[in-house]
């Protein structure tokens, strides 16, 4: 093996170790566990080594947010397979909610307005338009014409957010935020069909 590809796949594992322990500090303790040396300490590197790899903790950060998307849309692709157009909206939704509840911390960061709001969409991104093929899908099926799918997601997207919110709320919880979700994502769903009386009318924003 080539010293240079030794040296990248050694790089490569290094940087890794460090995403991981962050996550695991994170996910322990939250956010304010999550510094450059305690890292460090956790996989055994001196602080400059780690910081060769991030140049700051918001670098660091950004990556978990990266990560916590890319984690979320894994499980809502997996839910997604769900053949029913109707079902698939409501397990991706209900896979959303069950993801806030199980990496609380880690949700928290991946919203959060510490974080560069440009940096965090661009991070959501392909979430996004995930759920932009979700529901021209879900549209297509019921003859539905979405006046501007991206506003729909946005709509979609922000529903899911508030209740997910909320199911840090001892008084409502995660299991009920997921009733909640379901119950908001029908009535929404309905509330395009209906304002399509005939094929091809235009709903859902404006």
């Amino acid at each position: 093996m080539a010293t240079s590809t030794r040296r990248a796949r050694e790089r490569a594992s290094t940087r890794r170790r460090i995403i991981e322990a962050a996550l695991r500090i994170l996910e322990a303790e939250g956010a304010t566990a999550l510094t450059i040396r305690r890292i460090a300490t956790d996989v055994e590197y001196s602080a400059p080594v780690v910081y060769q790899h991030f140049a700051n903790k918001d670098a660091l950060v950004l990556e978990l947010v990266a990560h916590g998307h890319r984690l979320m849309l894994a499980e809502s692709r997996r839910a997604a397979e769900e053949p029913d157009v109707d079902r698939r909206v409501l397990r991706v939704a209900a896979e959303c909610i069950r993801f806030a509840g199980e990496h609380p911390h880690l949700y928290q960061v991946m919203n959060s307005p510490e974080v560069d709001a440009d940096e965090r969409l661009r991070a959501a991104e392909p979430a996004i338009a995930f759920v932009e093929e979700l529901l021209t899908a879900w549209a297509k099926a019921h003859e539905v014409v979405l006046a501007d799918p991206h506003e729909a997601c946005e709509v979609l997207w922000g529903t899911l957010y508030g209740i997910a919110s909320l199911g840090f709320l001892g008084t409502v919880g995660h299991e009920r935020a997921g009733r909640l979700a379901e119950q908001a994502l029908r009535a929404i769903l309905l509330g395009w069909r209906t304002e399509a009386p005939g094929n091809g009318s235009r709903c859902g924003t404006g």
